[in-house]
C-alpha cells in the first residue's frame, strides 16, 4: 500500500556534477548562467532549456568535479543567486553528466521536460563560455563604477573591500559623492574579476532593504590614488600619506586583507550567507550581515595575513573578539567600548582563553558597525580583531557553573547609547580618535579638574577646550588613539557626585 510519491514529495537527489537551475529570467545568457559556477571551479558543460513557461528558462550546468558542485549548492542554498535581479534556484540533477553530442542525446537529460526547445552551448570552460556569447572575452576594463542607492546605514571603504575582494584581488578604491549619490570607483588586478563581480553584485543590497548596489564598467583604465585613508586606498602602496582621512591604514582592513588573492575561499559545505546582499559571499550581493542583505558577500579574515577563517553567520549579532590582553581586559571594558557603536546585550570572556571574547550586540547592523570601526584597533598594547561569530547568542552560565564573573548580561543597562531611536548618538558615530568629546560636565568642574582626571588614568593631555555655546561639553585631545580608547573605557559614566555622570565619545574634530 505504498503511496505513490507526488512530484512535490521527491527525495532530493544525491550529489552530482550536474546541477538543475530553474526560474531563470528570459534574456539571461549562457555566460551569465556559467558565471554562477565559475567561483567554485571549472564549468564543463551547459544546457539551456526554453520551456512552455512564458517568463522562465531552465538550465543544466555541469561542473568538472562533484566537490565543486557540492560547494556551489551548499553556498547558494542560503545565498540565493540573482540573475537580472531575479532569484534563481538550483539543486542536484539526477543526471551524472550532460551529453550534448547529438540532438537525441540533448533531449535525453530532460525526459521529464517535454516540448522544449533545446539550445546547446556545449563544453564550456571559463573562457569558452564567454566566447559562446559572441566574443572571446567581454570588452571592459578592470575598473568598476559603483553607485549605492538608498543609503540608510553608513557604507565604508572597508565594507566595499570586504564584499568585492571575494571575486579577486582589489587593488584600489576611491569613494566620493556626486549628483547627491554615494559613488565609488574600484579597480581589480584582473579585468575578468571585475566582470564576475559586476554580474554577481549588480542590483543586490548591502543591507536588507537598503544600500543597493548599481554597478557599471568605468571608462577609466587605471585609478590614481594619492592618499590612504577612509575615502581612498591603494592596497599596493602602503607608503602613501593619510591626507585628510580620519583613520590611519593601521586600523583599516588593508593589512590583514592585502595578501588575499583568492576569488572565493573554498566552501566546504558551510551555508552561512543570507540571500540578497545580506552578506553572501560572492555571488549574490549582500554585504552586511543583515538577514536578507547581500548574502554571499561577507567573508571575514583572521589576523594572519592571507588566511581566511570560516565566516560567521551573516546577519549575526554576536562578535568574536580576539587577540585581547588577558591581564587588562574585562567584560565591562568591552561593554563600554563596543557600546560606542551599538547596544551591547552580553559579553563573555572565554574561561580558558582569556584573550578571546564574545560580544552580543542588539542586531546585525550594530555588530557590523562595531567590526568596521574596531577591527584592527590597538587595545591594551595588542591589535584587537573583531569578526562575526558562529554563535547566535551568548549563553549565561548555569547556576553553580564556574565562570569567575567572565560572562555579563547588560541587556537592561542604563548605559546603552541607542535606546532612543531619535537619539543624536546615531548621527555622532565616529572611528576611534585621539580627540574625545565630553558632555554632561557639571558647572563646578574646571579645566584642571578634567585634565587631572584624565592624567590620573594614564593619559597624556595635549589639548582641551570647552564649547563656547555649551559649557557642559568639551573636547580633550590625548597622546594617541590607543590612549583615548583606554580613557573612554575608564571614564565614560564617571560619577562627579550628586548623580552627575560624564559622557565620553570619539570626536571627528581635533583641537
Amino acid at each position: 500500500n505504498k503511496k505513490k510519491k507526488g512530484r512535490g514529495n521527491r527525495l532530493p537527489y544525491s550529489p552530482s556534477r550536474v546541477l538543475h537551475i530553474r526560474q531563470i529570467p528570459r534574456g539571461v545568457t549562457g555566460a551569465e548562467v556559467v558565471s554562477l559556477g565559475l567561483p567554485f571551479g571549472k564549468v564543463t558543460n551547459l544546457l539551456m532549456l526554453r520551456g512552455k513557461a512564458v517568463y522562465w528558462l531552465q538550465a543544466f550546468l555541469e561542473m568538472a568535479s562533484i566537490d565543486a558542485a557540492v560547494s556551489m549548492v551548499n553556498y547558494y542554498t542560503s545565498a540565493i543567486p540573482l540573475l537580472h535581479h531575479q532569484p534563481v534556484y538550483l539543486q542536484y540533477s539526477n543526471y551524472k553528466e550532460l551529453r550534448t553530442d547529438n540532438q537525441h542525446n540533448q533531449a535525453r537529460p530532460q525526459a521529464a521536460l517535454q516540448d522544449v526547445n533545446v539550445v546547446q552551448h556545449g563544453n564550456l570552460g571559463i573562457t569558452s563560455a564567454l566566447a559562446a556569447e559572441g566574443g572571446v572575452l567581454p570588452s571592459h576594463g578592470s575598473v568598476l563604477r559603483i553607485v549605492v542607492e538608498n543609503v540608510f546605514y553608513p557604507v565604508t571603504l572597508d565594507i566595499l573591500y570586504q564584499i568585492f575582494s571575494k571575486f579577486g584581488l582589489v587593488v584600489k578604491i576611491v569613494m566620493f559623492h556626486k549628483n547627491n549619490q554615494f559613488q565609488s570607483l574600484l579597480q581589480y588586478a584582473d579585468a575578468m574579476d571585475a566582470y564576475f563581480a559586476k554580474m554577481s553584485l549588480d542590483g543586490h543590497s548591502i543591507y536588507s532593504g537598503c544600500c543597493t548596489l548599481r554597478i557599471d564598467f568605468s571608462k577609466l583604465t587605471n585609478l590614481t590614488v594619492k592618499y590612504n585613508n577612509d575615502k581612498s586606498r591603494d592596497f599596493t602602496r602602503l607608503d602613501l600619506p593619510f591626507g585628510d582621512g580620519q583613520r590611519t591604514v593601521e586600523t583599516s582592513l588593508s593589512t590583514p586583507f592585502a595578501s588575499q588573492n583568492t576569488i572565493f575561499p573554498s566552501y566546504t559545505g558551510y551555508s552561512g550567507f543570507a540571500p540578497a546582499l545580506g552578506f553572501p559571499q560572492g555571488a549574490g550581493p549582500s554585504v552586511l550581515p543583515i538577514p536578507g542583505a547581500l548574502g554571499p558577500l561577507t567573508v571575514t579574515t583572521s589576523a594572519a595575513p592571507g588566511h581566511v577563517t570560516i565566516p560567521g553567520i551573516p546577519g549575526n549579532s554576536v562578535l568574536l573578539v580576539s587577540n585581547l590582553n588577558p591581564e587588562a581586559i574585562t567584560p565591562y571594558g568591552l561593554f563600554i567600548l563596543f557600546g560606542v557603536y551599538g547596544n551591547v546585550h552580553r559579553v563573555k570572556i572565554m574561561f580558558k582563553k582569556r584573550g578571546i571574547a564574545l560580544v552580543q550586540m542588539a542586531d546585525g547592523a550594530q555588530a557590523q558597525l562595531a567590526i568596521n570601526y574596531l577591527n584592527g584597533q590597538r587595545l591594551y598594547g595588542r591589535v584587537m580583531h573583531a569578526t562575526l561569530s558562529k554563535y547566535q547568542t551568548i549563553q549565561l552560565p548555569r547556576e553553580g557553573q564556574e565562570d569567575k564573573g567572565l560572562t555579563k548580561d547588560y541587556s537592561n543597562s542604563p548605559l546603552h547609547r541607542f535606546k532612543n531611536p531619535c537619539s543624536r548618538n546615531f548621527q555622532n558615530i565616529f572611528p576611534p580618535s585621539a580627540t574625545l568629546h565630553l558632555s554632561n560636565i557639571p558647572p563646578s568642574v574646571t579645566v584642571d579638574d578634567l585634565k587631572n582626571l584624565f592624567t590620573s588614568k594614564g593619559s597624556t593631555v595635549k589639548g582641551f577646550k570647552f564649547f563656547q555655546k555649551d559649557c557642559k561639553m568639551a573636547l580633550i585631545q590625548l597622546g594617541s588613539v590607543e590612549e583615548a580608547v583606554h580613557a573612554l573605557i575608564e571614564l565614560h559614566n564617571h560619577d562627579f557626585g550628586e548623580n552627575q555622570h560624564l559622557k565620553v565619545s570619539f570626536s571627528k574634530s581635533s583641537i
